[in-house]
C-alpha cells in the first residue's frame, strides 16, 4: 500500500530551455490537503455520509455530532481524554443534596458568533424549542429528565413555566429534575441541549418549524469554537475559528474541512492520496493490510455502541415475536465477526454493551439454530415454507453490504427465508426510517452518555428513536421504576429485567458491539481514544512528524 501524501514519486525528464522549465514546473508535486493543512492548521476529516441538516435540535446521529460539536457548546464541555464534564458556557455549578436541582453560573465572556452574550434565557428558550411539538425533535425525550418537560412536550400543558428550567437572571440557570439522574452532567454534552440563537432563526422563519432554513452559511449564529464558513449539500462543510468564542486563545486549529463520503472505499483512497487526515471508518477488506504494512496509521479504539437491525413490527410477517426471535437465534455472530469483519468488532446478542458503567446485560438470543427453526415452524413457516420475502434496507456502504450479504446467506441456509437487499443514500434511509417505510433496517446506536439507559430508553413506547412499532407498557414501567431507584445494584437489576424483555420479544436483532476502526495521519495530535468517540476540537492540533 503506497501513501502518496508521504512519498509522492514523480518521473520527470528535465529538458533544456524555456519549454523545459515549463515542463519542470508541471512535474512539481502538488501540495496535498494534508500537507497544506499541517502548514495552516486546517484539519481535513472524513465525516462518512453527507448530512441532511445542521440544526442541532433536528440532528439524529453521530455524524451530525462530529460537525455540531465544532459549532456549538452547551453548559458543560468534555475533558479530551476521558470525556468527564468540564466547564463550558457554565463556569461552575452546584447540585442540591437530593440531586434534584442544578444551578449553573454562566460565564460573562460567553458570546454568540455575532457578538451577542450567551445568556441563561437562551438555554431556556432553546429547550422550549426542543419540547415544542411542532418541531417534532426526535431526541426531545432526552429532556424528559427535567421536571414537567414530558407533560409540556406531549401537550398535557401549554404553560412552559411548569417546566423546571428557569433563568434566575442573565447568568444564572436553575434546572429542576424529575428524578435524580447521576449521569445528568454528561447528558448535557448531547447536542439536543445545545443553545441556539432564536433571534437569527426568527429572522428567516418560525423557530418551531422543521422547514425553517437557518442552519446555513451567512445565517447561522453559533457559540462554539468554530463558525460555519461554507456548505453546499453533498459537498464538504468548512468551519473556521470563531474569534468570539470565550476560550479562543486555546484553539489551535484555524479551520476544519468535513469531507462527505458515501462509500468507505472512496474515503480510504482519499486518505491514501492525502486528501484527508483521518477517516470515519475503514473498509473491512483493508484492515489486515493496515495491520501488516502501516500499523502506525491504524486505530482500533473502544466505542460504546451497538450494530443491530430494527424490525418493523407493523409488517404482518414480522408482527409475530416467534418469527423475530427465530431470525435472531439463527445468526452465528461469532462467524460473522471472525470471517466478515476480520475480528475487528465484538460479537454480541445484547443491545447494551457489557460493562457499561458497571452494568452486565442479560444473555440475549444467542445462536441456537434448533430453537430458531422450531420457533419459525411454530409460527406457521416450517423451513421457511410460505414465508414472504423480507427486504433488508441499509445505507450505501461496502462494509454494510458485506454484513447484509452474510445475514442473507445465513437466513436462507438456516431458515429457508428469502431476504432481498436494498441500499440507498443515507439521507433517504433516514427518511424511510422516520416514516416507517422499511421491513428490516440496518441500525446503529452510539451511547449519548455512559449509562445503560442511553440504550434502553430508545425503545420506550413513545421514544422518537424507536421506529419499530413495538411497544410494551411493562417495559416502560420497568424503565420508569429504574429512573427512580437510587441504589445502583437495585437499579441495574430492574434494567436487566427490561432488557431481557426487549431481547425476548426481539423488535431488534443486535449483531455486535462496536470498536471504532479508522485511519489517522500522525500529524493529528490530541485525538485520544474515548468511549463515545468524542474529540473536543479545541484540544486538537496538527504537528507534522519529522521527515525521513
Amino acid at each position: 500500500m503506497r501513501f502518496l501524501s508521504r512519498n509522492i514519486q514523480r518521473l520527470c525528464i528535465l529538458p533544456v530551455g524555456c519549454a523545459g522549465l515549463l515542463l519542470l514546473a508541471a512535474c512539481t508535486p502538488r501540495e496535498t490537503n494534508v500537507e497544506s493543512g499541517n502548514r495552516t492548521q486546517t484539519l481535513h476529516r472524513g465525516q462518512g455520509p453527507s448530512l441532511a441538516d445542521l440544526d442541532p435540535h433536528l440532528a439524529t446521529g453521530t455524524t451530525d455530532y462530529n460537525v455540531l460539536s465544532a459549532l456549538f457548546e452547551g453548559l458543560v464541555g468534555e475533558h479530551p481524554q476521558d470525556l468527564s464534564p468540564v466547564p463550558g458556557v457554565a463556569q461552575r455549578w452546584e447540585v442540591s443534596p437530593d440531586g434534584l436541582t442544578y444551578t449553573f453560573h454562566l460565564r460573562a465572556e460567553a458570546m454568540w458568533s455575532n457578538g451577542d452574550p450567551v445568556t441563561a434565557h437562551d438555554f431556556v428558550a432553546s429547550w422550549r424549542r426542543v419540547l415544542t411539538p411542532s418541531l417534532a425533535a426526535d431526541y426531545a425525550n432526552l429532556l424528559y429528565v427535567i421536571s414537567g418537560a414530558e407533560a409540556y412536550h406531549k401537550g398535557a400543558t401549554e404553560d412552559f413555566d411548569s417546566v423546571g428550567a428557569t433563568a434566575l437572571d442573565d447568568r444564572t440557570l436553575r434546572v429542576d429534575l424529575e428524578y435524580p439522574a447521576p449521569y445528568f452532567l454528561s447528558l448535557l454534552q448531547h447536542w439536543m441541549w445545545y443553545p441556539v440563537h432564536l433571534p437569527s432563526i426568527s429572522a428567516v422563519g418560525s423557530p418551531y418549524s422543521r422547514s425553517t432554513a437557518w442552519a446555513r452559511p451567512g445565517v447561522m449564529v453559533s457559540n462554539g469554537p468554530f463558525v460555519l464558513e461554507s456548505w453546499r449539500k453533498q459537498e464538504r462543510i468548512v468551519v473556521t475559528k470563531n474569534p468570539s468564542y470565550w476560550d479562543a486563545a486555546i484553539v489551535r486549529l484555524n479551520a476544519i474541512h468535513f469531507h462527505p463520503f458515501e462509500g468507505v472505499d472512496t474515503e480510504e483512497r482519499a486518505f491514501r492520496s492525502g486528501q484527508i487526515h483521518l477517516t470515519d471508518a475503514l473498509p473491512i477488506s483493508k484492515i489486515e493490510a493496515y495491520r501488516r504494512d502501516h500499523p502506525e496509521l491504524l486505530r482500533i479504539d473502544p466505542y460504546l455502541g451497538t450494530y443491530f437491525f430494527r424490525l418493523n413490527t407493523r409488517v404482518p410477517f414480522l408482527s409475530d415475536p416467534r418469527v423475530r426471535a427465530a431470525l435472531s437465534l439463527s445468526l452465528d455472530r461469532e462467524k460473522i465477526v471472525s470471517r466478515v469483519l476480520r475480528d475487528s468488532q465484538l460479537a454480541s446478542a445484547t443491545l447494551t454493551p457489557a460493562g457499561t458503567n458497571g452494568y452486565q446485560p442479560p444473555a440475549g438470543l444467542e445462536f441456537d439454530l434448533p430453537r430458531g427453526q422450531a420457533l419459525l415452524a411454530a409460527a406457521g413457516f416450517p423451513e421457511g415454507a410460505g414465508a414472504p420475502p423480507i427486504e433488508l434496507l441499509f445505507n450505501t456502504s461496502e462494509n454494510h453490504r458485506l454484513v447484509a450479504e452474510a445475514l442473507q446467506a445465513m437466513w436462507r441456509e438456516n431458515l429457508g427465508l428469502q431476504i432481498t437487499l436494498h441500499n440507498m443514500e443515507n439521507k433517504t434511509v433516514l427518511e424511510s426510517r422516520r416514516v416507517g417505510a422499511f421491513e428490516m433496517l440496518r441500525s446503529v446506536w452510539i451511547a449519548d452518555y455512559v449509562d445503560p439507559t442511553s440504550f434502553l430508553d430508545v425503545f420506550r413506547s413513545e421514544s422518537g428513536n424507536n421506529y419499530t412499532g413495538w411497544a410494551n407498557p411493562d417495559y416502560d414501567r420497568l424503565l420508569f421504576e429504574a429512573d427512580r431507584t437510587t441504589d445502583p445494584a437495585a437499579r441495574f437489576a430492574v434494567l436487566r429485567q427490561a432488557e431481557e424483555m426487549l431481547l425476548r420479544e426481539a423488535p431488534i436483532i443486535p449483531l455486535y458491539t462496536f470498536t471504532h476502526v479508522f485511519a489517522i495521519d500522525p500529524a493529528v495530535r490530541g485525538w485520544h481514544p474515548t468511549l463515545l468517540d468524542h474529540h473536543p476540537y479545541k484540544h486538537v492540533w496538527l504537528e507534522s512528524p519529522p521527515g525521513p
